[in-house]
């Protein structure tokens, strides 16, 4: 077991001494030791090759002490076990989108464990060089979020041959997100199987429904994948950005943890999912790149709201921006510690 436990504690509903810090997109292009590894490898690369996810893992931790870490890697990933291929310039491009029944069927559809068994070895690689340290978590992306970059070709502001995928196909929509989350539960159980410690799953575009179409088109998969992985026993996360308005159809969907983003003030969250449940967030990231004195006034308000809720795990509300200076977050670090 981690010899550092409070993250943990946390998952499972108890208050430890203090309120945990990790944080989204830790590892990463923010930090010049993360850069200089970078700067010698493509990302893909990086992605696919275990020692170095374990040293960029590692990074924040041996620089801040975060309280977990979290595996590096990216959601889609899962890509390759259905042989789509994505390219990453730097944000992640689908040459070839999947927009009809005969596309849909075309595909691979393989095995995590055939296909993926880079991001297994990386989990190994990260606990072995953790040394019981710190938690690891595992993650995925959401059903849908993972199907938007398929059907989009990228990243998107309307996602609109999505919602016109879903709103004029819904069967095909439907047959999409069964079959992506049928991957993700075997995905999931592989990291456990390596040794994650806990999951997230990362609802990165879930605004891009209207709630009631949301409520249609996309929640029974997603309820499906949170129960499906809840026998792995380990705690899992719910990260869905944008959440203010989809937070009481979310609740109940079986997280250990409501991941919280900036969208709505944590008191008024924890209201509404309850205060018997367990929080994590939710300060805007981009308020890193303010002054010390807005960053330790806004770490200290957003730990003393998450007393509110059964449990608190501090968090940024999104990942962390590329252009903040690292000062600011062993600045962060050390308000939440201090509060």
């Amino acid at each position: 077991m981690p010899q550092n436990q409070i993250f943990l504690q946390a998952c499972r509903g108890e208050r430890p001494a203090r309120t945990p810090i990790w944080v989204m997109r830790q590892a990463g292009r923010y930090l010049p030791e993360y850069r200089a590894v970078r700067s010698k490898v493509s990302f893909e690369t990086m992605c696919r090759t275990p020692e170095l996810c374990a040293e960029v893992t590692l990074q924040p931790i041996d620089r801040y002490g975060f309280d977990a870490a979290i595996l590096f890697s990216d959601i889609l990933v899962v890509f390759d076990a259905i042989g789509v291929p994505v390219a990453f310039n730097p944000a992640p491009q689908v040459a070839t989108p999947v927009r009809t029944a005969a596309e849909l069927e075309a595909l691979r559809w393989g095995r995590a464990v055939d296909h993926l068994g880079y991001v297994f070895d990386a989990v190994r690689a990260c606990k072995q060089a953790l040394a019981d340290r710190v938690p690891l978590i595992g993650f995925c992306g959401a059903p849908m979020t993972t199907a938007s970059y398929m059907i989009e070709g990228g990243g998107s502001r309307e996602f609109e041959h999505t919602k016109a995928m879903a709103f004029c196909e819904p069967a095909l929509f439907g047959r999409m997100l069964e079959r992506i989350t049928t991957l993700l539960i075997e995905y999931l159980g592989q990291q456990v199987a390596a040794g994650a410690d806990a999951l997230q799953i990362f609802e990165s575009w879930g605004a891009a429904f209207a709630p009631q179409d949301y409520r249609v088109h996309v929640l029974p998969h997603l309820q499906r994948l949170l129960r499906e992985v809840a026998p792995l026993g380990v705690p899992v996360i719910l990260f869905v950005r944008g959440n203010a308005s989809l937070l009481r159809q979310t609740k109940d969907l079986g997280a250990d943890v409501i991941g919280i983003d900036w969208s709505i003030e944590l008191d008024e969250a924890i209201a509404t999912v309850g205060r018997e449940r367990v929080v994590q967030g939710n300060m805007d990231p981009l308020t890193l790149l303010g002054p010390p004195e807005l960053i330790e006034q806004t770490a200290k308000r957003i730990v003393e709201q998450g007393r509110a809720a059964r449990a608190h795990i501090f968090n940024l509300g999104h990942g962390i921006s590329r252009h903040t200076d690292p000062a600011m977050v062993q600045h962060l670090v050390d308000a939440v510690r201090s509060a």
